[in-house]
């Protein structure tokens, strides 16, 4: 969800407040309250940090840490309030995946938190007549729904790390949206894209189109089913989600959509059933791991390919001085470096529970040189770029057909947290396009995701074997990258992520190297003007890089652009020198992000 500036006050300090055992409910003037400061998007000091693209969520978690908590129990408590102030992003109707540093161990850990589909999925899932449904039809539909994630993956990450309980985190978004928050234009915006979607199910159209009208900018937004839903899975667990009234409801709407008997749309079923639900299982596993200027950079393995793409592509980048190339010349690289990544991602990358994924291979610094060396100064690859083969790493080998890459929804969110013992958390968490799949479960108050829409339809290429078809209880792959970056002394230096669909592998690289490569402090390489390129026949461009004269200094070698106004939302964490956290998010774009500190000023004591 994109977010602006526009909050009040008391919704803020309410968040804030809402872990203490004195908490009470929101004034009645909640509404008319006076507006709160601007959002920040860099803090420092020392306690912990959190940073989310939205304040009232950022002020949750830091209230959790101010409290004893730890980075874990701040993430899912962060995640719980965008459940209620992004809800086209995230929410316990979707599924991400979760990167854990414990500073104890000084290890990386993660949770593979992603949708799965029905068991009686095939690779037939979105074909008719042989032919792929209308993208717009999937989208829009039961059959784009997979079993949702997140839930399980709240329960999975504080029976491992955390120290409260679910019911005490889930709180602070139960209060928030029970009470309300202040509607700004990007909320009324983003609601006017979905206004059709919306009017054509009559729970989502009761939601977020009250009285048949968008919301009102400056109006308080409630959302009591949800607060009921959350303190349901509070007192419950969130086995009710999977085996429980719930889990019942959830069936119920993916395989028969209550449509509006007024609606033109064509609206297909789903297959979800109460066995799919019962049989979800997250999936604790190593993450990805590739040294980088002597730094160790971890990410999240398949079924997501953010792992493999931001790993390969940066151990390409290892033998190249970025630092000293001028402008042109390192956007030059990295873009040559995503095209690589993307292709061989394209070829190799699914699930790998049903698919023979080489993360390996793809992550060896012998593969990414006999990739690297396709790169010319004077000149660009063309694509689609063919792979390569990781058990075979022929230097400069441009044989095999190549798989282009398809598309995935852009609207995630990215949530950083680190505590005051050290230990970081990176978890990306999302429905898939804005607004999912646009359908509300009745009297539950969220959306349902439409991730499956993330398989190929039909292989991407019919004369090589595509690993991203659909299948029964597979994950369609993903892009998610919340990477976390270690010292040599396996010490956390920074973690990070984006939301963007297959952009989040281009803004986690292009911000690694902007502040590790070009001395780029973090809130500016997440603020830098973005390229990015997945194996496509142009680069997108943002507009600072459109209307920059580097770009003439590109296409005089070869590359052909085009704008996209806005690619991703990163925010990150860093471990300063001195022992402070850092807090960073995006300057402007979705509104601009929300980063804090538990205290701004003092000492590093405990």
């Amino acid at each position: 969800m994109r977010r602006s500036a526009a909050r009040n006050v008391s919704v803020v300090a309410a968040a804030v407040a809402l872990l203490s055992a004195c908490a009470q409910a929101l004034p009645s003037s909640v509404a008319t309250t006076p507006r709160p400061p601007e959002k920040t998007p860099v803090a420092a000091g020392y306690g912990g940090a959190v940073a989310s693209v939205d304040t009232d969520a950022s002020a949750v978690g830091i209230e959790v840490l101010r409290q004893g908590g730890n980075a874990v129990d701040a993430a899912v408590a962060t995640a719980a309030a965008l459940g209620v102030t992004e809800p086209y992003s995230a929410g316990i109707g979707g599924g991400g995946y979760f990167v854990y540093y414990d500073a104890k161990s000084r290890t990386v850990q993660t949770i593979d938190g992603r949708e799965t589909a029905p068991r009686s999925a095939d690779s037939s899932l979105f074909l008719e007549g042989g032919k792929p449904i209308p993208f717009a039809d999937a989208v829009t539909s039961g059959r784009g729904v997979g079993t949702p994630g997140t839930p399980a993956t709240w329960d999975t990450a504080l029976d491992a790390w955390g120290s409260k309980s679910l019911k005490r985190l889930l709180e602070p978004a139960e209060r928030l949206a029970r009470n309300g928050f202040t509607v700004d234009a990007t909320f009324r915006s983003q609601t006017e894209a979905n206004q059709a979607r919306f009017a054509d199910f009559p729970a989502s159209a009761e939601l977020f189109l009250p009285g048949g009208q968008l919301p009102v900018v400056g109006s308080v937004f409630k959302n009591p089913d949800l607060a009921r839903t959350y303190a349901e899975l509070g007192r419950k667990g969130t086995d009710t989600l999977y085996r429980g009234d719930l889990a019942d409801d959830i069936v119920r709407t993916v395989r028969k959509p209550p449509v509006d008997p007024a609606a033109t749309r064509v609206v297909r079923s789903g297959d979800l059933t109460a066995r799919d639900l019962a049989a979800y299982r997250t999936k604790r596993q190593a993450p990805t791991k590739v040294s980088y200027r002597g730094l160790d950079v971890y990410g999240i393995a398949p079924s997501s390919s953010g792992g493999t793409s931001v790993g390969e592509a940066l151990n390409i980048l290892e033998r190249t001085d970025l630092s000293r190339a001028t402008q042109a010349g390192y956007l030059h690289r990295f873009i040559e470096a995503s095209r690589i990544a993307f292709a061989d991602r394209g070829r190799w990358l699914g699930d790998p529970a049903f698919e023979d994924v080489p993360t390996k291979g793809l992550l060896s610094q012998r593969f990414a040189d006999s990739r690297a060396c396709l790169i010319k100064d004077d000149a660009v690859l063309k694509s689609p770029l063919a792979p390569g083969d990781p058990s075979d790493p022929t230097p400069c080998a441009t044989g095999g057909t190549a798989a282009p890459t398809t598309y995935e929804g852009e609207n995630t969110t990215h949530l950083t947290a680190a505590d005051k013992w050290g230990n970081v958390v990176a978890y990306t968490l999302t429905i898939e396009s804005t607004g999912g799949s646009a359908i509300t479960v009745p009297d539950r108050g969220f959306l349902l995701n439409n991730e499956l829409t993330d398989f190929s339809f039909a292989p991407a290429n019919p004369a090589v074997h595509d690993p991203n078809l659909p299948g029964p209880g597979k994950r369609p792959r993903s892009s998610i990258s919340p990477t976390i970056v270690l010292d040599g002394h396996a010490r956390p230096v920074l973690a990070l992520g984006s939301p963007g669909g297959a952009t989040i592998i281009t803004t986690v690289l292009q911000t690694l190297t902007g502040h590790l490569d070009r001395g780029l402090p973090l809130v500016e390489a997440i603020a830098a003007p973005r390229a990015s390129q997945r194996n496509g026949a142009a680069t997108e461009l943002e507009p600072g890089l459109w209307n920059s004269p580097v770009r003439a200094q590109l296409e005089a070698i070869g590359h052909v652009f085009t704008q996209n106004p806005e690619i991703g939302a990163a925010t990150g964490v860093q471990r300063l020198p001195d022992g402070r956290w850092l807090a960073a998010a995006e300057k402007v774009r979705r509104g601009g992000g929300s980063a804090m500190v538990v205290r701004p000023a003092g000492k590093p004591g405990k």
